[in-house]
């Protein structure tokens, strides 16, 4: 996974924490439950973990790049369980979360077979009934000159869905709003 430099500025900004805190999370994880351990997946720069801490007794997070989950374990490792791992090769438990959340880093994994990958182990780890949810950008012009230089694999929000199913999903539900989708996803009791 590659940023641009203005790309790793922006994610690392408190702009951008403030964004997610007030507007991002709200949206994406309205109506959702998380339960009482969720995984997340792709924390990046901290700024869903941040809030995420708050929201459910347990946090676990999976970041793949090690310098970044090293300042994650120093800022947030007394309230979360911080791997430095991949997401698309969980290292952890089956059925093992109440709810796994990956929020605006689904683009920045290279392939639709390394997504699909990810989609089929947070389909693992979770317990039967447990929601797998998120948001990411849309593929729009504008969205990839953002990316220029990126690591850059949005998902189509007309394909995302059936991606979604084929890892065992059911109940799934994709909603767009400007930029930006948001998904929900149980796993079947």
């Amino acid at each position: 996974m590659t940023m641009n430099l203005l790309h790793r500025i922006w994610c690392s900004s408190n702009s951008w924490a403030r964004s997610v805190e007030r507007k991002l999370l709200p949206w994406a994880l309205q109506d959702v439950d998380l339960g009482d351990n969720t995984l997340e997946i792709g924390p990046g720069y901290g700024a869903n973990l941040r809030v995420l801490v708050d929201k459910t007794p347990v946090l676990t997070t999976v970041e793949i790049d090690g310098p970044m989950a090293d300042r994650l374990i120093e800022k947030y490792g007394h309230r979360a369980r911080i791997i430095h791992g991949d997401g698309t090769d969980l290292q952890l438990p089956d059925a093992e979360f109440s709810s796994v959340v990956c929020f605006t880093m689904l683009h920045h994994v290279p392939t639709p077979a390394l997504q699909d990958r990810m989609f089929a182990e947070a389909f693992r780890v979770l317990v039967p009934g447990a929601v797998f949810a998120g948001s990411d950008g849309v593929p729009s012009t504008a969205f990839r000159i953002a990316h220029l230089r990126d690591t850059c694999n949005p998902v189509s929000p007309d394909e995302f869905p059936d991606r979604l199913r084929r890892a065992g999903f059911t109940d799934v539900d994709v909603n767009v709003k400007g930029g930006e989708q948001r998904w929900r996803a149980v796993k079947p009791r």
